[in-house]
C-alpha cells in the first residue's frame, strides 16, 4: 500500500477519492490522477509526486492490472476485491500499532496541505486549487509560521534606519523650514 500512502501524502487527495481511482484516470505522462471530488462530485485532476507514480507502477506490476472500470487499489489478502475505506482503516491500524503512531487517513491530507501551503514557491490560491477548496479561508488554516524565520525578519526590520517624517505645526511653510534646517 506504499503507492496509496504516497498519493495520500503528495496529492492531498482524500482516501475515499483515491479508493475510487480507476486505471483510465491515471495520467502517467502528466503525473496526475483524476478523482471524483468529495464536495462537487466532479471529476477533477490532482497532481501526484513522481515517487507516487513509481510506487503505483510497482504496485500494479505486483498486484496485476485491474479490470476495466475496476478500482486500482484492491485487497491483497483473500479474494481480490476493491479496497474499501474500512479495509484501509484496518491496514492503517496495523501500521499504527507497529509504528506506535495514531495517524488517520485524513492526517495525510493535512500533512500534504501544510507542506504545500508553506512552500514559498506555491501561492495560496494554487494550493487552494490543488486541495479543491471552495474558499481560501479553508486553505489558510494550513499556514504555519516558522518562528526562527520570523525572528530573523524582525531583526532585519529592527536594524533598518528609521526615516522619521517631520510634522510641522499649523502655519509653518515646509519650504521655509527646509531653508532654516536644511533638507
Amino acid at each position: 500500500m506504499t503507492a496509496l500512502l504516497a498519493f495520500l501524502v503528495s496529492s492531498a487527495a482524500r482516501a475515499s477519492e483515491l479508493l475510487g481511482l480507476t486505471l483510465d484516470r491515471v495520467d502517467w505522462a502528466g503525473q496526475r490522477i483524476w478523482v471524483v471530488s468529495k464536495g462537487s462530485r466532479v471529476l477533477e485532476p490532482v497532481p501526484g509526486s513522481p515517487q507516487a507514480f513509481t510506487f503505483l507502477a510497482l504496485y500494479l506490476e505486483e498486484a496485476g492490472l485491474p479490470g476495466t472500470g475496476e478500482p486500482v487499489f484492491r485487497t491483497v489478502r483473500g479474494e481480490r476485491k476493491p479496497l474499501s475505506y474500512w479495509a484501509l482503516r484496518r491496514i492503517r491500524q496495523r501500521a499504527n500499532a507497529k509504528l506506535g503512531t495514531n495517524w488517520t487517513a485524513h492526517d495525510t491530507r493535512h500533512t500534504a496541505a501544510t507542506r504545500m501551503a508553506n512552500d514559498p514557491r506555491l501561492t495560496l490560491p494554487q494550493v487552494q486549487a490543488i486541495l479543491r477548496h471552495r474558499h481560501l479561508a479553508h486553505t489558510m488554516r494550513y499556514l504555519r509560521t516558522d518562528v526562527d524565520e520570523l525572528f530573523d525578519k524582525l531583526q532585519t526590520h529592527f536594524q533598518r534606519p528609521r526615516v522619521e517624517e517631520i510634522r510641522l505645526a499649523a502655519g509653518y511653510d515646509p519650504a521655509d523650514v527646509a531653508v532654516v534646517f536644511g533638507g
